[in-house]
């Protein structure tokens, strides 16, 4: 998410214009996503010959790519105060960003806080407000603080509604408050946006499971061995698989 979040940023960076192909600053982020490595030694580069915020942005964008998370984090951040240092409103951007690094970082408390600076500056809109709500609840969900994480997830819904992760996300949530009627209309709408996705069809079958669907719930976590066979949600659905065979 962190880098198809930040190319979109990019993106916003100058609504209504094409980036040259010869631009720097589009040659540096064309880099750190497709050769971070490479990205990374231009960014260097351009941030030492004056690139500014956008430099240490690009910088920023190769570390995540390389899941160099912290690094990622450090580098958002100098960008979004050198651009407030200038009084420029993509800060708000960057801290996004930042939140979103710290988030891959596993530091909840360090990603909510730049989130919260983020959301204050009142210069995201659109997908960019949405997706750091989103990202805000993911941080209050770490610290148990449910109720403010629905209040976000109910905001990152409504500025980005087609983004399958806050669905996925708002049922989980629903299931865990016990609120069934909540949890199955959101993962009908996760489903609906990606039904291909392995997670989205794991919280189908937990959702399923919960409503006492015994073969929905089957199908669901089938489904998931299907899509993604050897990773995290594939053990899960096994071990969920499990208990039918030990009523067997």
């Amino acid at each position: 998410m962190l880098l198809v979040q930040s190319l979109a940023l990019i993106a916003q960076a100058a609504p209504g214009s094409v980036p040259d192909p010869q631009d720097r600053g589009a040659r540096c982020m064309e880099l750190a996503a497709s050769s971070p490595a490479r990205g990374e030694t231009e960014a260097t580069r351009w941030r030492l010959q004056g690139g500014g915020f956008l430099a240490r942005q690009c910088l920023g964008i190769a570390y995540a790519n390389q899941r160099r998370y912290e690094a990622a984090a450090g580098a958002f951040t100098d960008a979004a105060r050198e651009a407030e240092a200038g009084q420029d409103s993509r800060a708000a951007d960057f801290w996004a960003q930042a939140g979103n690094a710290w988030l891959a970082a596993g530091d909840p408390d360090k990603a909510r806080a730049a989130l919260d600076t983020a959301i204050a500056a009142g210069g995201l809109s659109g997908l960019a407000r949405g997706e750091a709500h989103l990202d805000r609840a993911r941080a209050l969900v770490a610290a148990n603080d449910l109720a403010s994480a629905r209040s976000d997830l109910d905001k990152a819904l409504r500025h980005a509604p087609e983004d399958p992760l806050a669905w996925l996300l708002s049922a989980t949530l629903a299931r865990r408050q016990e609120d069934s009627m909540r949890a199955r209309r959101d993962i009908d709408q996760a489903l609906r946006l990606a039904g291909d996705d392995a997670s989205v069809q794991l919280e189908a079958g937990n959702i399923a499971a919960l409503e006492g669907d015994a073969e929905s719930a089957r199908s669901a976590w089938e489904q998931v061995i299907a899509l993604a066979p050897g990773t995290a949600p594939a053990a899960a659905a096994r071990e969920a698989l499990a208990q039918f065979a030990a009523g067997e």
